[in-house]
């Protein structure tokens, strides 16, 4: 049906208050005030400026932060795969930012901080994109009882290893921001101190299903929680059909959504902005969100039964997280500082943070440390570090290489 869906226009009304709203300069009355951001700590070099405002600040301070370097190399769904032209995560958070501040403008929301939460929303993620994320937390979970998640540790990254003084509702966005959890309409949460958002970070971590009680606290986080369901919707059906995991896009179901990753944005975007106008949620028409929880549903069924296993390597994956954990911390818990978790981790972590001490660190407990460290990795480190450490191990996963289809 997708060849019939059209292209979907603002509501006429709609679209003249917002050239009305644009010609006199008025935002949203739930736009998020730069003045009232939130730090932990007073850095006079951290007030707001005319050339730095608020949360151009966190924007730069997350573009400059380590883990951003590393979304290079992470996968976003398919893995093992050298193909230029399939999403990494690096993209996918280029993609949440642009979507959501085509949304946030047209609303009249503040788009630094719509950014500021976009950019830094995965910067917790693991290697192998969910694939990795279930492995680390099932090694993490069986030893400790506590869990793992990309969103709650990305907040640790941001708030915590390196500590840049990221504002409360920067990381409050970025902790609420799990998009596997579709919801018609988005309501604001009420974090506005820092006590709380440390007293969901712990919940989230005791209790994995605290994660689907989170809510953003700003309007901003609410939208860039819906542009993470509506950038990898399409973008991964279309990485699929690159990859020849589908054929073509028949298979996939709609109404008023569309198949294709172009007129997904465009109908998604239409939607919210239609029934979010003006007013203090985000949310989406009935028929469209019907849309969309199907079409997620669809993407699993076709999609991600097969994400980060290619030639069926998942399994093998799995094992080496187990064998990379085990041996991480048994190193860890002997002091061997020959060891890749004292010379890569531990060393390049406390140098680069400024803030935190290899004695410090070092008094976390030891299962977060090796957490912290499996979780930083790219895709290609992952492996080329247990390679070194494992170099006995027959069984491998294989990358498809850039001329394998010319063998």
């Amino acid at each position: 049906m997708s060849e019939s869906i059209p292209y979907l226009t603002l509501d006429p009304d709609i679209e003249a208050a917002i050239r009305a709203d644009r010609a006199a300069g008025r935002k949203h009355p739930h736009a998020f005030d730069d003045a009232q951001v939130k730090r932990r700590e007073p850095n006079p070099h951290d007030r707001a400026t005319l050339t730095r405002p608020a949360f151009a600040r966190d924007i730069e301070k997350i573009l400059n932060v380590p883990a951003y370097n590393r979304y290079a190399d992470k996968t976003q769904v398919f893995s093992f795969v050298e193909n230029d032209d399939i999403c990494r995560r690096g993209l996918h958070v280029q993609l949440v930012s642009r979507i959501a501040r085509g949304i946030g403008s047209l609303l009249g929301l503040n788009c630094e901080l719509i950014e500021a939460i976009a950019l830094g929303h995965d910067v917790g993620h693991t290697p192998f994109g969910h694939a990795g994320e279930r492995y680390l937390n099932q090694c993490y979970h069986e030893r400790t009882g506590r869990f793992f998640n990309h969103n709650v540790h990305s907040v640790r990254v941001l708030d915590q290893l390196y500590r840049r003084n990221i504002s409360l509702q920067t990381l409050d966005g970025v902790l609420c921001h799990n998009g596997e959890f579709a919801q018609q309409v988005l309501r604001m949460g009420d974090t506005h101190d820092f006590e709380t958002l440390d007293g969901l970070v712990e919940a989230c971590t005791a209790d994995e299903s605290t994660i689907k009680s989170l809510r953003p606290s700003t309007l901003e986080g609410c939208v860039v929680r819906v542009s993470d369901m509506i950038a990898y919707v399409g973008k991964d059906r279309a990485d699929a059909v690159d990859m020849g995991v589908l054929s073509s896009y028949a298979p996939f179901e709609t109404t008023v959504m569309g198949k294709r990753n172009t007129i997904i944005i465009n109908n998604l975007t239409v939607d919210i902005v239609n029934h979010s106008y003006g007013r203090d949620r985000i949310a989406l028409g009935e028929d469209m969100f019907a849309d969309l929880k199907r079409a997620k549903r669809q993407n699993y069924e076709l999609i991600y039964e097969r994400e980060g296993m290619v030639s069926g390597a998942g399994n093998v994956v799995e094992e080496m997280f187990e064998e990379l954990y085990e041996r991480l911390l048994a190193d860890l818990l002997a002091g061997d500082e020959s060891s890749p978790v004292f010379r890569h981790h531990v060393t390049s972590l406390c140098a680069k943070s400024s803030s935190i001490t290899p004695e410090s660190y070092l008094a976390t407990e030891p299962n977060q440390i090796v957490t912290d460290y499996l979780a930083s990795m790219t895709d290609s480190y992952f492996t080329a570090l247990h390679a070194h450490l494992f170099p006995e191990r027959s069984q491998r996963p294989v990358a498809r290489g850039y001329c394998a289809d010319l063998a």
